[in-house]
């Protein structure tokens, strides 16, 4: 094995030999045969994070694989393992030990707060002018939902008149659009 590293014999960053591994590294220059130890680089130690994934009124317990130097914030979208299977999520909240963080470093993490947000099932009402219906559609979390758009969900076509999000505002402007996962609630009306 070859590397790059910096050659007290020739004073000149060169080619390296690899001839023994140990705690460090004994190398042969390749340019002058200078023999010398460097410091092996130290591989960043994997953190197995306890994650709660949440999916329409189910939790499962989960983990997400960080690095010791990762930082996690609230709304970092990552990848959790439940067993075999992978799921996209979205960080709600971040446990340190006792308390609610809004930002961690990855040692500091007791527990991660998500929500699944590959396929998720997005609320929709539709109001027919005398009543309004409740209707659930599973879709993919990255599908887009447009004000003024039309859809069909369940055999009811709607226009879409207004979106409420996740993290607090009402979308009703003509045109404004979003994704499914960040979708609370969809409103329209049938056509």
């Amino acid at each position: 094995m070859f590397i790059t590293a910096s050659c007290p014999g020739c004073k000149d960053e060169t080619e390296h030999e690899v001839v023994a591994e140990s705690r460090d590294l004994l190398v042969r220059c390749t340019n002058c045969g200078h023999h010398h130890r460097i410091r092996k680089e130290r591989e960043p130690t994997a953190l197995l994070v306890k994650t709660i994934v949440s999916r329409e009124g189910t939790s499962k317990v989960c983990t997400i694989e960080l690095a010791e130097e990762d930082e996690c914030s609230v709304e970092d979208h990552m990848v959790a393992e439940c067993g075999d299977d992978a799921f996209g999520v979205e960080i709600t909240g971040i446990e340190c030990g006792e308390k609610r963080v809004q930002r961690a470093k990855a040692p500091d993490i007791t527990t991660l707060w998500t929500r699944a947000i590959e396929n998720v099932v997005v609320k929709i009402s539709i109001h027919d002018g005398r009543k309004t219906i409740p209707v659930y559609m599973e879709c993919d979390g990255e599908q887009p939902f447009v004000v003024g758009e039309m859809y069909t969900v369940s055999g009811k076509r709607f226009k879409l008149s207004h979106l409420k999000l996740r993290d607090g505002p009402l979308m009703r402007k003509e045109g404004w659009k979003t994704v499914a996962h960040r979708v609370k609630r969809i409103y329209g009306y049938r056509l």
